[in-house]
């Protein structure tokens, strides 16, 4: 196969090894040089394969001190594939450095589709797909996480993570103080042999991972859309208000948390301005 110089982006199996394309086996062969994230991760794949081409390590500790000589050789025209551990690269994955760099060299950079946890995901968990939000990671504290979480809680999307299993049971918990009631899918293992999928509430995914222990594998969370006739704080403000001639204020919050929606520590605030103003 005859390869054009320049940077080439391979997407690789994010599991099952045979899901790979053709054009990209072709490609891994006829490349001078693999830039990979992990050489012993990427040297099965290409023992799989048959294919012998040289590996380099590239990665978010070496990426600026190796960036000048990957430049130097695609000037040279060479041709490179850049591949990551599992899936397409620059997704979650700081490559777009590379990219960047190699197109404002004026080189060129070509794509070579396949694989992604993240559309995977989607494509099975039934969640509305015309438009949605990829997030990466949320940050490791709970605190950060859930100032993010506010500030995604509004997108009229589908909105999509990476989660570890250990984090995961916290990861909905926050989801379900901040975000409320809205459905989730828990999609795990993707194209291994134990794949899962499950759906539910946050906090009743929360609790199922809580009493089971961290799941393993590479985790991807969805979130469906916020409902469109979902009602807003001013609406929850009258509820409560009626409520409270009747129920003490844990009570109120948590009667308006579950017709609502809305996330039971809102509405147990917006429950004590009311009784403190009465």
């Amino acid at each position: 196969m005859s390869l054009e110089p320049g940077l080439y982006v391979a997407a690789t199996p994010i599991g099952n090894l045979k899901d790979i394309t053709l054009r990209v086996i072709e490609t891994l062969r006829a490349a001078d040089l693999i830039l990979c994230e992990d050489t012993r991760v990427t040297g099965k794949l290409l023992s799989a394969h048959g294919i012998k081409t040289p590996m380099k390590a590239y990665h978010d500790h070496n990426a600026a001190r190796v960036r000048p000589e990957v430049l130097e050789r695609l000037e040279r025209g060479e041709r490179l594939c850049l591949v990551s551990d599992a899936g397409t690269p620059l997704i979650s994955d700081p490559g777009y450095k590379l990219v960047r760099a190699v197109r404002d060299a004026g080189l060129s950079v070509f794509t070579l589709p396949g694989p992604s946890a993240m559309v995977a995901a989607l494509s099975i968990a039934g969640a509305p797909t015309d438009r949605f939000l990829f997030a990466g990671f949320l940050p490791v504290r709970s605190g950060a996480r859930r100032t993010e979480l506010e500030g995604l809680k509004p997108v009229p999307a589908t909105l999509v993570f990476y989660e570890s299993g250990p984090r995961l049971a916290a990861c909905l918990a926050d989801m379900a103080e901040v975000l409320g009631p809205r459905k989730v899918a828990v999609a795990r293992e993707l194209t291994k042999i134990h794949e899962e999928v499950r759906e539910g509430l946050p906090a009743e995914l929360s609790a199922v991972y809580m009493a089971e222990g961290a799941p393993k594998g590479e985790i991807v969370v969805i979130v469906h859309p916020p409902a469109e006739d979902a009602p807003d704080a001013a609406d929850a403000e009258a509820i409560i208000a009626q409520l409270l001639e009747d129920h003490s204020i844990k009570e109120a919050a948590t009667i308006a948390a579950e017709q609502t929606g809305l996330p039971r520590k809102q509405m147990y605030d917006i429950a004590l301005t009311i009784r403190k103003a009465r």
